[in-house]
């Protein structure tokens, strides 16, 4: 065995290792549920032609996008899109899980208190991107009901 290989196997290890050691910190930082949201995020990526969304831009500097279509008046799809920690991506991905089959009356009453619940646990200090995704909602539920305001109005009031 040649020493390049065997340095190459210490790497390894150490490597292997300290993955594991980031895997059990974000475990503890986020619960089983966090964490397994954020390696396997549902709901990610910006939607063409939604009917409703918003970007907003938290306390943090990160930036969060809610995009909803709806079908009969209830919440048909929805995702998000969001440049921040792993916080942020878990409380998007929950938060957009959130809205599914809503109407929009239903999804103004979304608190980050309910996306909080739906992740089950965050670090104190990166609480505020249960806020941010709450207030992204709601704020792609008033560009929808604008829009819809806008389309159902007389003909004669779309000069």
């Amino acid at each position: 065995m040649f020493q390049g290989d065997i340095n190459l196997d210490k790497l390894d290890k150490f490597l292997d290792q300290l993955q594991e050691d980031i895997f059990d910190e974000a475990k503890s930082a986020l619960g089983e549920r966090g964490f397994e949201r954020w390696r396997n995020p549902k709901y990610n990526g910006r939607m063409k032609h939604p009917d409703g969304w918003a970007r907003v831009k938290g306390e943090c500097g990160d930036t969060m996008e809610i995009y909803l279509q709806f079908k009969d008046g209830r919440v048909a799809c929805a995702s998000y899109f969001t440049d921040g920690c792993a916080s942020s991506t878990v409380s998007g991905s929950f938060a957009a899980e959130l809205t599914l089959n809503k109407t929009p009356e239903e999804l103004t009453d979304i608190t980050a208190d309910h996306v909080l619940t739906a992740i089950g646990k965050l670090p104190e200090a990166d609480r505020h991107c249960t806020t941010l995704a709450a207030r992204t909602i709601q704020a792609a539920v008033d560009n929808y009901m604008g829009h819809l305001v806008n389309d159902t109005s007389p003909a004669s009031e779309k000069k």
